[in-house]
């Protein structure tokens, strides 16, 4: 009668399956997919032929399996770790990055601009997180109370582990990214060829845009026996044809080329050759005589042709265009560029300096002057990451993401960009709560946790971005008020219990009737409603920074989710019809409803037969 929700999180292969039914409905037959038939139908006939290239490692079967796995879990909202809870559109969230994934499919597939990912380089001292099919929560659980986590060479499966790591994590990275996303990737040698191969793999080798090397310090490391490495990489993929268009922002030393030595009021420009590399044979139509209109001299190249047809030649010369020196004693003429129209920006390089993008030692002594001690290692620079942003989210709306946020330098990059522009980019950030070794400065400067860490430091900048000279706050009244604000969620496991299905021993009869007494009521009792309330959005796919308003309906608690009354929650007990009645006065698109609301089936009954009557969907929880 009415739908009920299973407290998971987007069911990923029936989606894909139905992709698959809506094109190739021959292919499905009793739910299942024939596999030959569809590869047959797109002119892939089945060999056996086991020699094709291919990447392949131990696990990889189960990454996919693990990553395509529903998450039991949910995101808790913690409105006292948060700031401007009530109007920012910023979240911070806690939790292991591949379950967090998994409940954002629902409320942000295809939403995200831009993603930027730090993950660990596998060097053999940082953390490679070992995922655990059956019980992933437990699992994350136990990991996040330990301290050492690291993946040694010495381990049998070195760059397996890694692989295993990433590779689920970047599949549902991909599910998120707009047609028109961008993802950047930092990576080191270690493992930049094995991450080449799998985004190959998940986002398509024609969708590979750059594989930037990045100047990250200057200074060589006499510890090194053989080379010193002063570079990073950051691969570059899009996540479709539809990125075809990329400029990055224009900088001081690139404007510093443009000058006026001719006063032209059109203000500073540059200059490039009005010569053609192609000859007169090669160019006929490009081949003419042009005048020196100071000296009156007829100009003819010897060899070459012009770059533009006759009559644009004119145009060109009568806009005084064409700059011939000061006193006319340039051979050939060079055409004017001017910076006024220039309004794009430049075509990014694939080489990215210390002195325009930042290293990781004056990140460092940034942070430790913000934070007031060195609480993390090897942050990465806040003008690093802004640069990615100018040139994949050159729009000022719409949303990043990282989730490996580390010491949150992608939070602090979006705010500034924000505060300098005038955007209104909001970020959504990841984070494992990893434990401070209790030897580190961040232990002792009073950091429990990585997340700690990011917190803070989103805190501290984003007072810093508001603040002027003077320390007084900034009332900039021609830009959209600063957004320095974040929701702080943590991963949890559902607010719904779930029937444990661990096999009964014989004889067993008081055992199960325990667990159906559990299940009486189906809200977990240490849980809030407005823990329920958000996981409900969550797996509706609504995203988690809707306004959330509490109403009271004839004394009842109820919640208004979205503008114009987009769900209305009502978890309260003893509902009774003419509650029901006075809910649907709010015309909601959709009232979810705890069957705890309900003292019978008959009141349940009725609850649907009203709302129904008012063409309003009911859903049970």
């Amino acid at each position: 009668m009415n739908e009920k929700m299973d407290g998971l999180s987007m069911n990923l292969e029936q989606a894909n399956l139905d992709k698959l039914r809506s094109v190739f409905p021959e292919c499905v037959s009793e739910g299942k997919l024939d596999i030959d038939k569809l590869l047959s139908l797109c002119g892939e006939y089945i060999d056996n032929d086991f020699e094709k290239y291919r990447f392949e490692w131990k696990g990889k079967a189960e990454c996919l399996s693990l990553a395509q796995k529903r998450s039991s879990g949910t995101l808790r909202p913690c409105p006292a770790e948060s700031v401007n809870w009530d109007t920012t559109q910023n979240l911070y969230i806690e939790g292991d990055n591949l379950e967090v994934l998994k409940l954002l499919q629902s409320a942000y597939y295809r939403k995200v601009k831009m993603i930027y990912i730090d993950p660990p380089y596998n060097t053999g001292n940082d953390f490679v997180y070992a995922d655990d099919f059956a019980d992933p929560l437990a699992r994350y659980k136990e990991v996040t109370q330990q301290t050492t986590k690291s993946n040694p060479e010495t381990m049998g499966r070195y760059h397996t582990n890694w692989l295993n790591m990433m590779y689920p994590r970047l599949r549902l990275a991909a599910n998120l990214l707009r047609d028109d996303g961008v993802i950047f990737i930092s990576i080191d040698d270690n493992e930049v060829t094995n991450l080449r191969k799998i985004c190959d793999e998940v986002f398509g080798e024609e969708n590979f845009l750059a594989c930037i090397v990045w100047e990250k310090r200057f200074t060589r490391s006499n510890n090194a026996r053989l080379f010193a490495s002063l570079t990073d990489y950051i691969l570059v993929y899009r996540k479709s044809p539809s990125v075809n268009y990329l400029r990055a922002p224009r900088t001081e030393k690139s404007d510093s080329i443009y000058s006026n030595p001719d006063n032209d009021p059109r203000g500073v420009w540059t200059s490039v050759s009005y010569v053609n590399p192609a000859t007169k044979e090669q160019r006929p139509n490009l081949s003419y005589p042009i005048v020196n209109p100071i000296t009156g001299k007829e100009i003819n190249h010897p060899t070459n042709a012009w770059k533009y047809e006759y009559s644009k030649y004119l145009a060109h010369a009568k806009d005084n265009r064409l700059y011939w020196g000061v006193n006319g004693e340039n051979t050939y003429p060079r055409l004017k560029k001017f910076l006024s129209e220039v309004d794009d920006g430049m075509v990014p390089v694939n080489l990215w300096k210390r002195d325009e993008v930042g290293t990781t030692d004056a990140a460092s002594k940034e942070l430790s002057v913000l934070m007031g001690a060195k609480v993390f290692d090897f942050p990465k620079p806040v003008e690093l990451v802004k640069t990615m942003t100018q040139i994949a989210a050159s729009e000022k709306d719409c949303i990043i993401l990282d989730f490996f946020s580390g010491s949150a330098t992608t939070a602090h990059a979006v705010m500034q960009l924000n505060a300098e522009d005038g955007g209104n980019r909001r970020f959504i950030l990841v984070q494992l709560p990893e434990v401070c070794d209790e030897k580190s400065e961040a232990y002792k400067a009073g950091y429990k946790n990585i997340c700690e860490i990011g917190k803070e430091r989103i805190r501290r900048a984003g007072k810093k971005l508001t603040e002027t000279k003077d320390g007084q706050l900034s009332m900039d009244g021609e830009k959209a008020p600063l957004d320095i604000g974040f929701k702080v969620f943590k991963l949890d496991t559902s607010n719904m219990k779930l029937w444990d299905t661990t096999p009964i021993a014989d004889g067993g009869a008081d055992e199960l009737v325990e667990r159906m007494n559990q299940m009486v009521r189906r809200i977990k009792p240490e849980r809030s409603d407005l823990d329920m309330v958000y996981e409900v959005m969550l797996k509706l796919g609504v995203p988690l920074t809707y306004p959330v308003q509490q109403l009271n309906i004839n004394g009842k608690p109820v919640y208004e989710v979205g503008e114009n009354c987009l769900l209305l929650i009502c978890l309260a007990e003893f509902v009774e019809p003419e509650d029901v009645q006075a809910m649907a006065d709010y015309a909601p698109a959709k009232m979810i409803m705890s069957r705890d609301c309900f003292t019978t089936d008959t009141a349940m009954a009725n609850a649907h037969y009203i709302l129904r009557d008012r063409q309003i969907e009911l859903k049970l929880v």
